[in-house]
Formats: C-alpha cells, sequence, structure tokens
C-alpha cells in the first residue's frame, strides 16, 4: 500500500482514524499495531512475519541486554542481537550483490566454467533496510544505558512496524518514541497541523516529483546525452528525488501528528548548502545522524588524528552508500561524498564551517552533489560514465530536437517550481507553506482542502507512482 494512492488515501486511512480514535487510549497502540501488519502485510503476508521477528528477537536481545544476567551473557546477547539484523540484511539485500561480484570477477579471470554461485529467488523486503538500523540502535541504546529497555512487547512492535514511516524513514529510535508510546497527546490543534503536513508532502511527490519524473526518465534513457541534456537531466533528478523523499517524510511526520507522535524532522532545504558537509546535516537527517552515532563515532570519529578522520569519513560514507543499495555505484557515490567531506576537513571545515570562497561556495557544492546524484541515478557504473561523457560534451552541446519535442510543458512548469522552493526555502514558506499553516483556521483549512483535491483529480489520472526510497 503507498501512501499517495486512493486505497490508503480514501479507504485504510479514514478507516483505521475512526477505529483509531474510538478505542480507548489505553489499547490504541494496540490497534496501531495490528493496522501496520495490516498495511504492510497488504503488499506481502510472509515478509510481514519476518519484520515481526526481526523486532521480537531485538526486544529480547535489549532485554538480556539489560537483565540480570552476567556481564558475559549481556555482552553476547547484545553481538547476537546485532549480528542477526545484519546477517537477514545481507541476506536480503547483498547476497545478490556478492554472488554476481564473485561471477563476475571469474569470468574476467578466464574461467568459463566453475563454480560460480547460484543463488534462489531473493525479493528485498519493503523497508528492510530502516527496520534493520532502527533494531540495531534500539538494542546498543539499551545496552549502553542509553534508554531504558521497552516495558512492554507490544509497544515495541508496534514501534518497529509503524505503518507512518516504516517503509521509508525518517529512521527513528526506540528512546526517543518510549515515552509517546506511554503516553501521548491527542488534540484538534495537532491532527490539524497532521493534516496539512500531510497533504503538503502529497503535493511534493504528486505534483512536483511525479511531474518531473518522465523527463528524468528519457535523459537517462539515452545512451549519448548533450550537455545541456545531461545537466538538465541531472538538475531534473535531483529535484525528483528531494521532492519524492522529502514528501514521504513530510507525509510519515504528518500521519505520526494524527495518531499523537512527534517524530523527527528528515530535511532541512539542503540544496542551500555551501559545502558537502552541511549538505549531510540537511540532507537525510534521521540517517546522517544515525551513522555519526552508531558508525563515525565507534570508528573513533576525530580522536585518532587527522589521517583516521579522513578514513573514518570515508569509511562511513561508504557504508551509508552501501546502505541504499547492493551496486557499485552505492558504493562509489559514498566514495565521492565521504572524499570531498574528507577534503573539507583538512581545509578547515570543522572551524570555518565552510571552506570554499564565499561567491563560489553555493555552486561548487551543488555541482558535486549533481555529479554524485547521477552515479546514485545510474544503473550501473558504465551508464555513469556515458552519462559524465554528455556532461562533458563529448556528444554535443544543445538538447536535439527529438529530446525537446518530447517535453511537456507541465514538467519544465513543476522542474521551475521545484528549483524555486528547493533553493529559496524563506520564499517557500512565506509564500507556500505559510497560507496554509497560518492565519485564520478556516482560511487554513480551506487552502489545505485546495490542494488535497488538485492532488486527489491528478491521483486519479496518473495511476500509481511508487515512492523512489522503497527500492533502498
Amino acid at each position: 500500500m503507498v501512501f499517495s494512492t486512493p486505497i490508503f488515501i480514501f479507504g485504510f486511512l479514514p478507516l483505521f482514524l475512526v477505529v483509531y480514535y474510538l478505542t480507548p487510549v489505553r489499547f490504541r497502540t494496540l490497534v496501531l499495531l495490528i493496522a501496520s501488519c495490516v498495511f504492510y502485510g497488504w503488499w506481502k503476508v510472509s515478509y510481514l512475519l519476518l519484520v515481526l521477528a526481526i523486532a521480537t528477537l531485538s526486544f529480547v536481545a535489549g532485554l538480556v541486554a539489560t537483565g540480570g544476567a552476567s556481564r558475559h551473557v549481556r555482552n553476547w546477547a547484545v553481538r547476537i542481537g546485532v549480528t542477526a539484523n545484519l546477517l537477514i540484511l545481507a541476506w536480503f539485500k547483498y547476497a545478490y550483490f556478492v554472488a554476481g561480484s564473485y561471477n563476475d570477477a571469474l569470468l574476467r579471470l578466464g574461467a568459463t566454467e566453475g563454480p560460480g554461485l547460484s543463488l534462489p529467488e531473493i525479493i528485498l523486503p519493503i523497508g528492510l533496510s530502516f527496520l534493520v538500523f532502527q533494531s540495531i540502535s534500539y538494542i546498543l541504546d539499551v545496552a549502553r544505558g542509553d534508554a531504558p529497555p521497552a516495558a512492554r512487547l507490544v509497544d515495541f512492535l508496534a514501534f518497529s512496524s509503524l505503518f507512518p514511516q516504516l517503509i521509508a524513514g525518517p529512521i527513528l529510535r526506540y528512546k526517543d518514541l518510549a515515552h509517546q508510546f506511554r503516553h501521548r497527546v491527542h488534540s484538534l490543534e495537532k491532527f490539524s497541523t497532521g493534516v496539512r503536513r500531510f497533504v503538503i508532502g502529497l503535493a511534493m511527490k504528486i505534483l512536483i516529483a511525479d511531474s518531473v519524473a518522465p523527463f528524468v526518465d528519457r535523459v537517462f534513457a539515452l545512451s549519448t546525452p548533450t550537455l545541456a541534456e545531461a545537466w538538465l537531466g541531472a538538475a531534473a533528478y535531483s529535484i525528483q528525488l528531494f521532492f519524492d523523499f522529502a514528501g514521504y517524510s513530510a507525509m510519515a511526520i504528518g500521519l505520526g501528528l494524527m495518531l499523537g507522535f512527534q517524530f523527527i524532522e528528515n530535511f532541512n532545504a539542503p540544496y542551500i548548502s555551501r559545502s558537502i558537509t552541511e549538505f549531510w546535516r540537511r540532507w537525510h537527517i534521521s540517517l546522517s545522524t544515525w551513522l555519526r552515532d552508531y558508525l563515525y563515532v565507534p570508528l573513533g570519529g576525530n580522536r585518532g588524528g587527522s589521517f583516521k578522520t579522513y578514513r573514518n569519513l570515508l569509511l562511513t560514507m561508504v557504508l551509508g552508500g552501501l546502505w541504499h543499495g547492493a551496486n557499485w555505484t552505492f558504493i562509489l557515490w559514498g566514495i565521492w561524498h565521504g572524499g570531498l567531506m574528507a577534503v573539507e576537513r583538512a581545509l578547515g571545515s570543522k572551524s570555518k564551517g565552510t571552506v570554499w570562497p564565499r561567491m563560489i561556495a553555493w555552486p561548487l557544492t551543488m555541482t558535486f552533489v549533481l555529479i554524485g546524484w547521477v552515479m546514485f541515478r545510474a544503473e550501473t557504473v558504465f551508464h555513469a560514465i556515458a552519462y559524465y561523457r554528455g556532461m562533458l560534451g563529448v556528444n554535443g552541446i544543445a538538447m536535439t530536437p527529438e529530446m525537446i519535442l518530447l517535453i511537456r510543458p507541465t514538467e519544465i512548469m513543476f522542474l521551475i517550481l521545484g528549483i524555486a522552493l528547493a533553493v529559496f526555502p524563506a520564499w517557500a514558506k512565506s509564500y507556500v507553506l505559510q497560507p496554509m499553516q497560518g492565519g485564520t483556521p478556516k482560511f487554513a483549512g480551506l487552502s489545505t482542502l485546495a490542494l488535497f483535491s488538485f492532488c486527489s483529480v491528478v491521483i486519479q489520472a496518473r495511476g500509481e507512482a511508487p515512492f523512489l526510497y522503497f527500492q533502498f
């Protein structure tokens, strides 16, 4: 089930909200757990059992790690819990990648016959990467004493399968929500804010990301894009990805508010960044903070001298890239960002904030980001290299007449709107979002209703369009 489909918006969500608010407060978490199971099981029931099994395993590991057993037993509970989560993720997400890389290596070595690896069909469970990261952070937090273990299994199962954010984040930490499972505030003001936030996220996805998507697909399907096509396609993809993912996060946060939860923000105007280091403080904040707290700091952070600091930055971003998918493109994308962050640290970003000259800091950073998004979007490294040749003008400069003919006015219109909203967030807040959130309640409600109605018409006309981050 997808947030931006009629079955969810007009069927599942209103029915669930009615049942949820008619249920006595002490049973609402159980209702939430049941609804989350229905939501996830709608896609594949067998993988719902996997989600619940991972959550139960992590819950038990947390209990043992904080129980009255010996220190040796508690340490083993943490090791087993974390390792089991990683092995499950490795099997479903990386088994094909490892087998394929091994078989390719054999072929390159001239082994036309031999013991190549063959695996059964493996379907990656939706949201598995987010669930595993959340489970690992829970086990480590309770083991360190940074958070108390979940008091009830039903609370932790509801947290792990929480349908507003299970599929594509933001990555939540149980210690931030534990008190909200015990007691959360339900109010009309909070619910109304959640509805407005959900509608804004829906518009980001439906009106901007999905409108730009056809142009992005056409450009990246070209084998020899021209300079204009390649750079415009990279810019369009950056807008599509941002509004698709940030739109999902906004919808998840809005749904959480409707249920009385307060989730963390996941984006903070990343396209106004003046360095790659700043970009990662603003982009996918829940992931970047997770990588910092559970990878970068345990690796030593910046405590072991300059060389180890650069190594830790690079390794953290490589693992962050690999988290997105089992492909060399994601590894190289991680190396690109990690290498740039290491260079910025070497030039003094820790003390100066930004190391690039003021006049070129923003355009240079955005150029770095666009170059990275090409590798992120490309299906293979060879595809990315061919695209980079286009960005260098090897295949010509101007757009071809065929490409110009295929461009729809709505694609350009919403691309321009997306760039304006992304690059001038203060303008967006003042003239686009403020009417939805401020003023009189009546006007805010009417503007929200109007935007929702427009999105509903577009949804009916276009059909289902999954979120990009579902594949990660």
